[in-house]
């Protein structure tokens, strides 16, 4: 029983490593060739695999990059950060945890985000699934800090929780941090402090700093 035991870990240890090894491959290639210019083939070779044991540990091409992608959409950071925006009693620090919070899950995952995703998208419907996941994901994350914002009464009267909801989603969501950090190469640093001065701003009744 022990010998058993013993060779289904070590087994169970070598697919791991397998499937490791074909989703680094995988994702130095992309990156540098981006999606379209890699085959299976290639990313078999780099990681020195066979052909058929790329599709056995983690499938077609898209297969790959869906498996390269769900560690951004799965970050501990995000549940981290809700947990910490839902203790909070201050609202300014509910708006700083929250750009703490999307400026780690992006700057950890930056160059599949970016140099991938968006300055060369996969025109993969399988993909696309995914990434609208992720986008919902956001958004219904987004939604629980502004529930929080409406809990301890900060907002503006005439800001609702759906105007709340967008006005995150436009300061502290993908696209501010791909435009100042990628497009107009800010730092992380400059990007955080900004986007949650300007979320507050946007956002809270009391303007004071």
């Amino acid at each position: 029983m022990t010998t058993r035991k013993y060779t289904s870990n070590r087994r169970v240890n070598s697919a791991a490593a397998t499937r490791e090894a074909i989703l680094s491959s995988a994702h130095a290639l992309f990156l540098a060739r981006g999606y379209a210019g890699v085959t299976i083939g290639e990313i078999a070779e780099a990681g020195n695999v066979a052909v058929p044991t790329v599709y056995s540990s983690v499938g077609s091409k898209p297969s790959i990059l869906t498996a390269l992608l769900e560690p951004a959409l799965t970050d501990p950071a995000i549940a981290d950060t809700l947990a910490a925006v839902e203790a909070s009693d201050d609202p300014r620090t509910v708006i700083a945890l929250t750009a703490e919070g999307t400026r780690l899950t992006h700057e950890r995952h930056w160059e599949l985000v970016y140099e991938l995703f968006y300055r060369n998208p996969p025109g993969e419907p399988a993909v696309k699934a995914v990434l609208d996941r992720g986008a919902d994901d956001y958004v219904q994350a987004l939604t629980r800090v502004a529930n929080r914002l409406v809990t301890l009464d900060a907002l503006p009267t005439e800001v609702s929780h759906a105007e709340a909801v967008d006005l995150l989603w436009f300061h502290l969501g993908p696209h501010a941090w791909i435009t100042l950090v990628g497009e107009r190469a800010w730092s992380f640093d400059r990007a955080q402090a900004w986007t949650a001065r300007s979320a507050c701003r946007a956002l809270l009744r009391d303007k004071s700093a």
